[in-house]
């Protein structure tokens, strides 16, 4: 309950009172009003022969019940959706837990081919899929984040007991930043406990440092690293007709060299490091994203030479960068840095951009990468990268580890992992 009433003290300070009375109703229509469902218990049948159909398509290997509350259609298309995506090409049937906020799901929808969308709090519609499932010879696993505060280790014990595998991505730091609390929800502790005390669990990590927190605990045991990614063919294409806004518009007009940056505002944004490279006013610094804490406006006013545009949905905001010529991330060294596997970088590997981060451990790994270990020495890196703008042997570098860190392939190492156990 604590955890709950800190989200909505952060809830209120980012949204404000009306903003914050929308989500609260939006939050308990969904987590409660829509838990009874009369139109499913009144029409069972028709609901029931409905997912029998689903199942009997052949065309599938494995079922996969993607349970975490990240909706398919929040404007921050990520890793659960790509990985979604990508186990549903590789012969998994998908069944991804919407939030009826965004994705206004009552019930279950085909959303491609392998990937139903499904409302997991419809209290009937999930008894008539587990119903369905349990008669199913097929291998069945329970998908989930580490930062997953919804779902509790007796719920994960009663999916194991019935035949499900658990497939655990331990994916960030566990930290209450992230997890936008005061202290670490109870239930992600419990179940990181469970996990790491269990090695028939299935863990996959994004990072070194998670790996090597896993193997302290419970070894090599059914582990696989399967970091971040990118969708390698969707960055091969821009919108000749997008229309932008007046601002960036005059942004583009003002003819700075334009250092971008976009994903959360967070307490992990190094907002000194971003305001120093103001104040050199070589440069016109735009900042796309959400306000996930109180730390933008907190450190952000009014400062000459940075811009922030808000955020803009997954599909648009590469024909934003499209006109960066250095795409950055600028984020202070911490518990969560350290354990981030950006999927920023890999996209703007796509994007034939010159990169430059702070020392991000995960950074490193990458030739094409430029690393600023402390704030002069990034701001001297933007310097750099401006003259590799047009390089040919930089942009093929590029474009190679972009190609290397395809989302198919992070979606394969995880079929790998749990395929070796499959009759």
């Amino acid at each position: 309950m604590k955890e709950k009433l800190s989200k909505l003290v952060n809830v209120y300070k980012k949204y404000g009172f009306i903003g914050f009375c929308k989500k609260l109703y939006a939050y308990i229509k969904a987590n409660y009003m829509d838990k009874i469902s009369f139109k499913v218990m009144f029409n069972k049948n028709k609901y029931r022969e409905e997912i029998k159909n689903i199942l009997k398509n052949n065309q599938y290997n494995r079922i996969i019940l993607w349970r975490s509350s990240f909706g398919y259609n929040v404007p921050l298309f990520q890793r659960p959706q790509h990985i979604a995506n990508n186990l549903a090409k590789n012969k998994c049937l998908v069944f991804y837990e919407v939030t009826t906020m965004t994705d206004k799901v009552k019930t279950i929808k085909k959303h491609s081919h392998n990937i139903f969308l499904i409302n997991f709090n419809n209290k009937a519609l999930n008894k008539l899929l587990m119903q369905e499932l349990k008669r199913q010879d097929k291998p069945k696993y329970v998908q989930l984040y580490s930062t997953d505060w919804k779902l509790s280790v007796e719920n994960i014990k009663d999916y194991m007991s019935n035949g499900f595998g658990f497939i655990y991505e331990y994916i960030d730091d566990i930290s209450p930043e992230l997890a936008g609390t005061k202290n670490i929800p109870q239930n992600i502790i419990d179940k990181y406990d469970f996990v790491m005390n269990n090695k028939d669990v299935y863990v996959i990590v994004t990072a070194d440092a998670i790996e090597k927190d896993v193997i302290k605990h419970r070894g090599k045991v059914n582990l696989a690293f399967s970091s971040n990614g990118v969708d390698y063919d969707f960055f091969k294409t821009f919108d000749k007709n997008y229309k932008f806004e007046p601002e960036f518009e005059n942004i583009l007009k003002k003819k700075k060299p334009i250092i971008m940056y976009y994903g959360a505002l967070a307490k992990w944004f190094d907002y000194e490091l971003v305001k120093k490279l103001a104040e050199t006013d070589k440069y016109s610094i735009v900042l796309f994203g959400i306000k996930y804490d109180e730390s933008f406006d907190e450190n952000l006013g009014n400062e000459k030479n940075i811009y922030f545009m808000g955020p803009r949905d997954y599909k648009v905001l590469k024909n934003y960068a499209k006109h960066a010529d250095v795409l950055t991330i600028p984020f202070v060294i911490n518990n969560i840095t350290l354990a981030t596997s950006p999927v920023k970088i890999f996209e703007y590997m796509a994007l034939h951009k010159p990169i430059v981060t702070t020392d991000m451990p995960e950074c490193r790994k990458y030739k094409s990468v430029l690393i600023g270990k402390n704030h002069d020495e990034f701001i001297d890196k933007i310097a750099e990268a401006l003259k590799k703008e047009k390089n040919k042997k930089y942009i093929e570098l590029l474009d190679k580890e972009a190609k290397e860190n395809d989302w198919s392939m992070k979606a394969n190492a995880i079929i790998d992992l749990i395929k070796k156990d499959e009759k």
